[in-house]
């Protein structure tokens, strides 16, 4: 081995030994606690600079301060974070999301600290501990990586560790302190951020944004070990320092030369992009906490104030109104976030990148320097330089497509951080680079007038998208994904839509704010400040269009008007404490929603139950001849249209609606049937129950006579027919976790047009699971889902839905942010009828659910009865062929359960195939053509 190979070698071992610490406390951390510390850069930065201010300010002799900083300091900041910010979050019930969220605020919050406390210049004066041996930093992420593994593995307190981390709550219930447990986890992970921070300093730039966003970088170390295996990480960690420090012998020449060698100098970037797009996602919750309020309107009169202070700049002169100019331009770029976060719920912390390729592109087109293109004029390089940059928001659109929560954010993270590595910061695309305004623009007053111009139209634009159809399917999308696409609502394509309409924002923003700067700075679109940006608009509201004319003005206020920080500072402690400090936005007052005429009844006094006079809202008829394909034009089955709207009578307060009984002539469900009453062909047949079933033949409730007559088979006889059954069958279907265990195992099952088709079985049998792949929410792993014949396996959840087959969840499916008309009204637009464009289809499916009186009211504050009947309604409003219900009485009263009863029968005598699971036996005994018995993921019988 040559001595240069040797001296990279060796160099390679020192950077992955710091970079082997820090996945060691990342990993520790996630176990005991389950949060992504993201702010585990920024622990290790401020310990770097305690260590420095000890030694070089205060002369303190190095061994004494580094224990201190290392055994004390850096322990107690985990400590305070455990005490102050995640356990409080956790004893309030919140979800990985809003820890996330913290984690990014604590970040922000220590950089903001550091800035203010040692300036944001960089150091060059860190001590250095261990000297320059790498064999010592070797030897210290070894030993480290050895006791902890030994640690959890033979001694008490590493058994009740790995226990807490499989069962957290199975854990407390056997006496474990998982609260003590997740403080030895936060001191520990603290522990290897600060020492990480003293072993770093001497060798990087330390100041307050390089260092954190070093260690960050090193995240995927800890995400190729999949949060779990410390030898996975070390040994990841010496692979990636050495190959870098390998690969800086390279120097490539050529067109591509100065890219290949940035590349090579930022492996670690590099492992963080495979990590984040190509490996298997880290925890799959959403990375947003869930609206729980319709979003707050805001009285005009807080508009006109917005508006008047937004003019005020226009009366200053000099320095100030420079510092104004970066106001609008950082609004329209904090505005993709609302439609990227607020409204789309898509969790990005990278929106900088987009705002610098945004200022990059517009320079380059200005100068005449983009590959391709002629030269464009400062004012026309500024849309074409968004409309280049919108398909690069591809580069988050595509992971949002299948990742969430934490994978989604490390994914956002590392395009940004690879964005700002490998073109913002390169010689290559911005040596020599300036950036000038149009001649009509050259003064301030007159540019801060044009931005104005611009963020008005940006926030007319992005008013326009939060409301009407695609605002009404971005809330659903963000309130609960899988209920979206039940919805009919098309997931992969609206995520990209948010992504891509998010970066050209973005990037119009970045360009004005270059524009408006004179200049090119790679430093004003840094990834830390995309995680300030992120949290800025997250801690004032992200669906309000308030939030980032607040946040910018906060930013670009405080950091000019105080000492460099503040405004990070601040923003960083309101994410901290985000689950106990609502959005500031929702602390405005908020203008009046308009009401119905009458004061409704409450809610859970209403029975939806529909008065004689009203007819149900149109149905399937029965199946016409089979069509070449389901779903389209010639396959659909006809409507029946209803009379005209107005011949009803209004819901008088406390007033219950009746319902007829059903046209079949058979008796309301829960009543005796006379005597000599017709049965309706194909009475209920109920499968016989097979030794240890739970629920399959329940006793009927006092006063119901059982219709008596040969059962019907469970199960259609295989015929030589040759035309296909029609109606929705499962064909052998398979699916198995990919941990081995079968949640289905080989199942078929038809579910004909016109009758009621009812699973029942224990919890765990796997009933919802056949759901998910009936209604494509799931896929199975063998097996084939075919409607009328046509094999519709490998279509995705919103397909099934627009091609006729609506379902409803055994958890609550409803948008919480939008009212229950809008609830109802999103089934009618994106499901099988969204072309009919009936405009009264919604108010006859409101009136049948009893739900007129609460129309108006955001779903979010009624009762869980009042909820499920809005996800009944909203699956009816798409006017399906096919219904899937997954216990929808859960929560219902009796005469709730009454009514629902009959509107199930009518809809089966109407002509739609209902798949029914329940646990309510007298609902089944009452309703039921055909039950199945479900057991172990198989049906018995």
């Amino acid at each position: 081995m040559s001595s240069l190979t040797y001296e990279l070698v060796l160099s390679g071992l020192a950077v992955g030994s710091a970079a082997a610490l820090t996945g060691i406390g990342l990993i520790v951390t996630y176990r005991a606690t389950g949060v992504l510390n993201l702010a585990h850069g920024a622990v290790a930065m401020v310990c770097a600079y305690v260590l420095r201010q000890l030694v070089v300010e205060w002369g303190w002799p190095l061994p004494l301060a580094a224990c201190v900083t290392v055994l004390l300091f850096a322990p107690g900041i985990g400590l305070a974070l455990d005490r102050v910010v995640f356990r409080p979050a956790a004893v309030l019930g919140s979800d990985p999301a809003t820890t996330l969220v913290a984690s990014i605020g604590v970040f922000v919050l220590l950089v903001g600290a550091a800035a203010l406390l040692w300036g944001g210049g960089a150091r060059d004066d860190a001590p250095v501990l261990l000297g320059d041996d790498p064999w010592l930093h070797l030897s210290a992420a070894v030993l480290l990586a050895v006791a902890v593994g030994a640690a959890t593995r033979w001694t008490r307190p590493g058994r009740e560790l790995r226990a807490v981390v499989d069962n957290r709550a199975l854990a407390a219930l056997g006496g474990i302190d998982a609260d003590r447990m997740a403080a030895v986890g936060w001191a520990f992970g603290s522990f290897t951020a600060g020492l990480t921070g003293v072993l770093l300093a001497p060798y990087v730039r330390l100041d307050p944004y390089g260092l954190p966003l070093l260690v960050v970088e090193v995240v995927a170390v800890a995400v190729a070990a999949r949060m779990r295996s410390l030898p996975v990480a070390v040994l990841t960690a010496l692979a990636i320092g050495v190959g870098q420090a390998q690969l800086t012998r390279f120097h490539p020449a050529g067109w591509a030369g100065p890219l290949l060698q940035a590349v090579a100098t930022n492996l670690f970037v590099v492992a963080l992009l495979v990590a984040a797009l190509v490996l298997p996602g880290v925890g799959a919750r959403d990375a947003l906490p869930r609206a729980s309020t319709a979003g707050a309107r805001v009285p005009p009169g807080v508009w006109v104030v917005a508006g008047v202070l937004f003019l005020l700049p226009l009366v200053f002169a000099g320095p100030d109104l420079h510092t104004a100019i970066q106001v609008p331009a950082l609004s329209v770029i904090l505005l993709s976030l609302v439609v990227v976060t607020g409204r789309g719920g898509q969790i990005s912390l990278g929106q900088a990148a987009y705002a610098g390729l945004g200022a990059l592109f517009t320079a380059l087109l200005a100068a005449g320097r983009f590959p391709g293109l002629p030269r464009v004029p400062e004012l026309g390089a500024l849309p074409v330089a968004a409309l280049l940059v919108a398909p690069l928001g591809l580069l988050t659109g595509w992971p949002a497509v299948r990742r969430h929560g934490l994978a989604l954010a490390l994914a956002t993270l590392a395009v940004g951080v690879a964005v700002s590595r490998f073109v913002l910061t390169q010689p290559y695309a911005t040596a020599g680079l300036s950036l000038s305004r149009p001649a009509a623009l050259a003064s301030d007053r007159a540019f801060y007038t044009a931005e104005l111009a611009v963020l008005s139209a940006a926030l007319l634009l992005v008013a326009a998208l939060r409301r009407g159809r695609a605002g009404r399917a971005l809330a659903a999308l963000r309130d609960h994904e899988a209920g979206a696409s039940a919805s009919g609502v098309p997931v992969p394509a609206l995520k990209v839509l948010a992504c891509v309409a998010g970066a050209a924002l973005a990037a119009l923003g970045g360009g004005l704010l270059g524009m408006g700067l004179r200049a090119f700075d790679p430093a004003a679109f840094d990834p830390v400040r995309g995680l300030l940006w992120f949290a800025a608009v997250l801690v004032l509201g992200a669906d309000s269009l308030l939030s980032p004319l607040l946040a910018a003005v906060l930013l670009v206020g405080l950091d000019a008007g105080a000492r460099g920080g503040a405004a990070a500072a601040l923003i960083g402690l309101l994410a901290a404490l985000a689950s106990r400090v609502p959005p500031l936005t929702s602390l405005l007052p908020s203008a009046p929603p308009r009401r119905p005429a009458k004061r409704p009844a409450p809610a859970e006094a209403v029975a939806f139950q529909r008065p004689p006079s009203e007819p149900l809202p149109p149905h399937r008829t029965p199946p016409p001849p089979p069509g070449p394909h389901p779903g389209t034009a010639q396959g659909e089955r006809p409507l029946t249209e209803p009379p005209p709207p107005g011949s009803h009578p209004e819901v008088a307060e406390g007033e219950r609606l009746r319902m007829e009984p059903p046209p079949t002539g058979e008796p309301a469900p829960g009543r005796p049937a006379p005597a000599g009453a017709p049965r309706r062909p194909g009475a209920r047949a109920h499968a016989s129950r097979p030794p240890g079933a739970r629920g399959t033949e329940p006793p009927t409730r006092q006063g119901v006579q059982r219709p008596q007559g040969p059962p019907a088979p469970a199960r259609e006889p295989r015929g030589a027919a040759a035309e296909p059954p029609r109606g929705l069958r499962a064909h052998g279907l398979t699916l198995r976790h990919p941990g081995g265990s079968t949640a289905l195992d080989g199942v078929d099952l038809h579910v004909p047009p016109g009758r009621l088709t009812a699973l029942v079985g224990p919890n765990g049998a796997g009933k919802s699971t056949l759901f998910d792949c009936l209604a494509g929410t799931a896929r199975p792993t063998s097996g084939r889902v075919t409607l009328d014949g046509a094999d519709i396996t490998r279509r995705p959840a919103h397909a099934r839905t627009r091609l006729g087959i609506a379902r409803t969840f055994q958890e609550l499916a409803v948008f919480p942010s939008l009212t229950v008309e809008e609830n109802v009204r999103t089934g009618a637009e994106q499901g099988r009828a969204r072309r009919a464009r009936d405009p009264h289809h919604v108010e006859r499916t409101l009136r049948l659910l009893g739900l007129t009186p609460v129309r108006r009211l955001p779903a979010a504050g009624l009762s869980t009865g009042t909820l499920r009947r809005v996800e009944v309604a909203r699956a009816l409003a798409g006017q399906p062929h096919t219904l899937l219900l997954d216990e929808p009485s859960a929560g219902l009263d009796a005469d709730e359960t009454d009514a629902l009863a009959r509107v199930l029968r009518a809809l089966a005598a109407d002509g739609t195939a209902v798949l029914l699971v329940e646990h309510d036996p007298d609902l089944v005994a009452g309703i039921a053509d055909t039950v199945h018995v479900m057991e172990a993921g198989r049906i018995v019988s």
